[in-house]
């Protein structure tokens, strides 16, 4: 083991090197012999009862004989170490107890210190040049210790290895000229005996060569450097200089090492002499167990971590979890100490761990993702040389083993990996990237150079896998019994199976497969099971042939149900590479249309019929006032339109046909309903002495049969018509369309609009007589009552009716109930008041009446809106009320105000016209008014001319009663008379002011002997003369020229309903005065032309 050191130098030639183990070239100690075949490739991790026995053996020996202070998470107590190993191997206590004493009367092994020196860094300068040419002596010195464990507190002597350790146990390193970090890498093994009273020294020193004064002149490059040529020249010639030492207790130590160590002085005048990295490992030679005489390291470390790795797994199974890979303390520890006394390299312990994990995975139940480090450490490390023929035969195995193993699984992850347990998703990426990490290894493509691309494989492997599966479903759902029915169940059961997994590919297993392989799991399983569906739904349909029953018929649709949506999961039409086996498998099931619809109309019909049967026709609660059969008529419509939805028909012509067929059965089964809840609600109400029961009832038949309305108005959108006429469009025309879809709709909404306007109009038929008789008794109340307290009978009524229908019918028809009642109460309102015509009071409580019924019916938006309350005669009766209830003198301001919007609409001069200036003086309170002239009067006399004259009143006569009639001078014979007369009235602002004041200008023709006639009036409102609007005086007085008018010829309204008060004189008076008006008005018309 140990060679001499020859390298000529001063040094003694006694002095001997140790045995140099070189990083890159390092070896096991125990590997010397070259192992048997059947050693390195057991047939499996079980060993035999002797295999086990020598390898209990090694594992006590290894805890025995254990050295170093424990690593963090390590056990340090021996005892717990022996326990662990007692379970793991399974040793009974006495089989335990003789192996253990065994093993303690054998040999111990050479116990020795792998010592690596790695380098140093920031040495002192010794030599002239300010380098220096270090090397190391180390050793390991038995008996002595140091105190304290500080090599720091003992007196410091130079040559510390030289004085202390016998030379032939002292070993050194090369040296390394000219430098202050200087590289090593060197390797020592180190023999010691006893680890408690033995320390570990490094001296590094400088060697110093005989070199001529002029050679060291030559390199001085400092005063330095002179300093150190005269210390060279007081000391002995190639006498070396110390540098530092390292001295450690080898009982500090742990089993391994790692670290930079600082150089220590053996004076204090440079303290800091730099730092030095070295590596220690304990390890034993000649081992007296069978197993490491017999059996290289590898395999016995191997063997050793099967053993236990099986135990862990064994032992997380017994505790119901699953092992993660982390092995226990105990376990670490074990493997730790038997590779590190072993001193089994990392690439040997990688190579064990690999073997041992790959075949305990093909056994074992532990994740694939512990195979990923011994991958990558191998990778790394990987050189084919360093391992022997039958190593390398073995791992070519493990690699085909675990390849085949792992394909094994792929075939069957359906069941290997159930999406039941949740990390099963996870197990199965991690086992995809162990075997893509394998398959790139250089190892892997070096050992197994004719194997396929991994995903050539894997893709056949699930294709294969797909295929069986299939087949083991099938004969799952193969039934007992071999008839139609029951073999469409099982085949119908099948498919939702197929259905079900190629969800679970496309949404959990196509993602891992593509992002780890790029293999779309997805499109090969979908080609492969709809080509075997096809095949056996195809012979299904032939054996059933013609014949459709009802059941078989219900068997079959679902069947096409579930083929549709296997089909719509396949790739698009422009995705496919060819014809799809499922291809127009719709007409397969041509024969089976009839039955279905049969079934679908047969099973709505019963379901109606018992929904009303067990109808009570009783609203189910506040906010739904419909009974429970709507709801069930509802649920009916959604069957029919969820069997069209699954139905969906490829063909176009045949889906529109089938469409027809749905819309009619549904209309159908809508008029058979209204048919069964009416004659419902007779049986019910016929017992019933209460009326009010039955008006409920009724409400809830109107309410039924509104929500079915609406359920029916939706069927455009549920059965998708936009949708089925853009397909047909091009086949049936539009027109044809209309007259089927669209015709048999409206006919079915017509006939639910009648039978709901039929119930709504009962309903209101039994409000209307008493609506009428309360608003008859408003016009019988005495005087004395306030009209406020003489509607309210009224009032109340309708409140508890109408609240009582609101609770009862929906808005839709409570709106409608409110029309009817709304239109019939106008009616009555307005009979009413045509009878009390000439009663002020009672029509004045008639329009109290009205606008109350108008807020009642209007309920603050939340009965009838303001263009359903504000019809025509609502408006007619709202203008004859107003009329009706205004006293005589309000009418006559009314008339004048009439006649006043009639003068500002007049702008033809037909009858002729007059000018005026018309002014007021507030100070003092005069009225001033011009008369100027008039122009285009009509000829009334027989010689063609006229003899006019103007009367000045101020209208109406109750306003201003003190101020007499005025007229202007008589005008012979004179068409266009200038007048230029002015009129004074003393008069206050205040009543000229009010709405109708006005100044009358009646232009006569004065006629000596009877009458005068009437050329025309003119009404000029007060309120628009300059100077009533403020206190100012007016300025310059504009002229007004104003068109005569007549009287209407038909007779006004205001004074027509003055006429009939006939016992109020004023009213008489001013009617006589105007019908006078209109009779010469009538009598002198327009002449022809003008």
């Amino acid at each position: 083991m140990a060679m001499l050191f020859s390298r000529p130098q001063r040094r003694p030639p006694l002095m001997r090197q140790a045995i140099k183990i070189r990083r890159h070239g390092v070896r096991d100690l125990q590997d010397t012999r070259p192992p048997r075949a059947q050693e390195i490739e057991p047939s499996s991790h079980h060993l035999s009862p002797e295999e086990r026995a020598l390898l209990y053996e090694e594992a006590l020996y290894t805890v025995l004989y254990r050295l170093g202070q424990p690593e963090p998470n390590h056990v340090g107590e021996s005892s717990e170490l022996l326990r662990y190993l007692q379970e793991a191997f399974r040793m009974e206590p006495e089989e335990h107890q003789q192996m253990l004493k065994r093993v303690q009367q054998l040999e111990k092994p050479v116990f020795c210190l792998k010592a690596t020196v790695k380098q140093a860094k920031g040495i002192l300068g010794k030599d002239v040049s300010g380098f220096s040419d270090p090397y190391c002596l180390l050793g390991i010195e038995q008996g002595m210790t140091v105190s304290g464990g500080s090599p720091g507190l003992r007196r410091r002597q130079k040559a510390v290895v030289r004085h202390t350790i016998p030379e032939e146990q002292t070993h050194r390193t090369q040296v390394i000229t000219q430098t202050l970090n200087p590289v090593w890498d060197e390797t020592f093994i180190l023999e010691f005996e006893d680890i408690s009273n033995a320390s570990f020294h490094l001296d590094m020193w400088d060697m110093d060569t005989v070199e001529s004064v002029r050679q060291k002149l030559g390199e001085l490059t400092d005063l330095h450097g002179l300093r150190r040529m005269f210390k060279e020249a007081r000391k002995d010639k190639g006498q070396d200089d110390f540098l530092g030492n390292v001295v450690l207790r080898l009982q500090d130590l742990r089993c391994r090492e790692d670290h930079w160590y600082p150089l220590e002085p053996c004076t204090d005048t440079y303290p800091d002499r730099g730092q030095c990295h070295l590596q220690f490992q304990f390890i034993h030679k000649r081992r007296a167990t069978k197993a490491s005489r017999s059996q290289p390291s590898y395999t016995v470390h191997l063997h050793l971590l099967q053993q236990l790795v099986s135990h862990e797994v064994t032992q997380h199974q017994a505790g119901s979890t699953s092992w993660d890979g982390s092995l226990s303390s105990q376990a670490a520890t074990i493997l730790f100490l038997h590779a590190t006394q072993k001193d089994l390299s990392d690439f040997h312990r990688s190579l064990a761990q690999w073997l041992a994990y790959s075949r305990l995975y093909q056994s074992l139940e532990f994740p694939s993702s512990c195979l990923l480090f011994p991958i990558t450490s191998i990778e790394y490390q990987w050189i084919q040389g360093r391992l022997k023929a039958e190593q390398l035969e073995e791992l070519a195995t493990s690699f085909s083993s675990l390849l085949a193993y792992g394909l094994s699984l792929i075939r069957r992850f359906r069941s290997v990996f159930p999406l039941s347990v949740p990390d099963s998703p996870a197990r199965l990426q991690s086992l995809l990237r162990v075997l893509v990490q394998m398959c790139k290894m250089k190892a892997f493509g070096e050992l197994c150079p004719n194997s396929d691309p991994l995903p050539s494989l894997v893709s056949e492997a699930l294709r294969a896998g797909t295929v069986g599966w299939f087949h083991l479903k099938q004969q799952h759902h193969q039934p007992m019994v071999q008839g139609l029915l029951e073999m469409g169940k099982a085949l119908l059961s099948l498919v939702q199976d197929i259905i079900g997994d190629l969800h679970q590919c496309q949404r959990t297993w196509n993602k891992i497969f593509h992002n780890v392989l790029k293999i779309d799991l997805f499109s090969m399983a979908f080609l492969e099971l709809q080509w075997l569906v096809a095949k056996r739904v195809q012979d299904h349909i032939a054996a059933v042939g013609g014949s459709v029953t009802l059941e078989v018929g219900e068997s079959l649709f679902q069947l096409y149900v579930s083929l549709k949506e296997l089909y719509q999961l396949g790739p698009l039409p422009s995705e496919r590479d060819g014809v799809l086996a499922l291809e127009g498998f719709h007409r397969w099931f041509r024969p089976a249309i009839p039955s279905w619809l049969q079934k679908t109309y047969s099973v709505a019909l019963a379901r109606v019929q018992r929904a009303v049967q067990m109808d009570q026709l009783v609203p189910l609660g506040e906010l739904t006032k419909h009974s429970t059969s709507a709801v069930d008529l509802s649920t009916c419509f959604a069957q029919i339109s969820h069997t069209a939805q699954q139905l969906d028909w490829p063909d176009p012509e045949e889906a529109f046909m089938i469409t027809v067929k749905f819309v009619e059965d549904t209309c159908r089964l809508a008029l058979v309903y209204c048919s069964l809840i009416k004659a419902r609600a007779r049986e019910l109400s016929a017992g019933q002495k209460d009326q009010g029961q039955a008006a409920n009832m009724l409400c809830v038949v109107v309410n039924d049969m509104e929500q079915l309305r609406l359920v029916i108005g939706k069927l455009p959108t549920q059965l998708a018509w936009e949708a089925l006429e853009q397909r047909v469009g091009p086949v049936l025309e539009q027109e044809q369309l209309q007259n089927t879809l669209h015709a048999q709709l409206q006919g079915a909404l017509a006939g639910l609009g009648h039978e709901i306007r039929t119930g709504v109009r009962t309903l209101a038929e039994q409000l209307e007589a008493g609506i009428a008789k309360h608003i008859q008794k408003l016009v019988g109340i005495r005087e004395s009552v306030l009209p406020e307290d003489a509607i309210l009978p009224l009032m109340k009524f309708l409140e508890v009716e109408l609240c009582y229908m609101n609770t009862n019918l929906v808005q839709e028809n409570f709106s409608s109930l409110l029309s009817l009642l709304w239109t019939h109460t106008l009616t009555v309102l307005a009979e009413v008041a045509a009878s009390q015509r000439s009663c002020p009071r009672a029509c004045s409580r008639l329009k109290f009446a009205l606008q109350n019924l108008e807020v009642c019916f209007y309920a603050e938006g939340c009965g009838l809106p303001p263009e359903a309350l504000h019809t025509a005669t609502f408006q007619a009766l709202q203008r004859d009320l107003e009329l009706q209830a205004a006293s005589s003198r309000e009418l006559i301001h009314k008339y004048f105000c009439s006649r006043l919007q009639q003068q500002a609409a007049t702008t033809s001069e037909e009858l002729g016209a007059v000018t005026v200036k018309a002014s007021y003086r507030p100070s003092e309170q005069k009225l001033r008014v011009e008369l100027l002239s008039a122009s285009n009067l009509l000829p009334l006399d027989s010689n063609g001319s006229s003899d006019p004259f103007v009367q000045l009143t101020l209208e109406p006569r109750h306003e201003f009663p003190e101020l007499a009639p005025r007229e202007t001078q008589k005008h012979k014979k004179d068409l266009h008379p200038l007048f230029d007369e002015t009129f004074e009235f003393l008069v206050p602002a205040e009543p000229c002011q009010k709405d109708g004041a006005c100044l009358l200008l009646s232009v006569l023709d004065h006629d000596t002997l009877g009458t005068d006639d009437l050329e025309g009036e003119a009404f000029l409102p007060l309120c628009s003369v300059p100077g009533l609007t403020g206190m100012e005086e007016p300025g310059e007085v504009p002229q007004t020229r104003l068109p005569l008018t007549y009287p209407a010829p038909n007779g006004d309204p205001i004074l027509q309903l003055l006429e009939s008060r006939k016992g109020d004189r004023e009213a008489q008076a001013f009617v006589r005065l105007r019908r006078q008006r209109a009779k010469k008005a009538s009598q002198h018309g327009p002449r022809p032309g003008r």
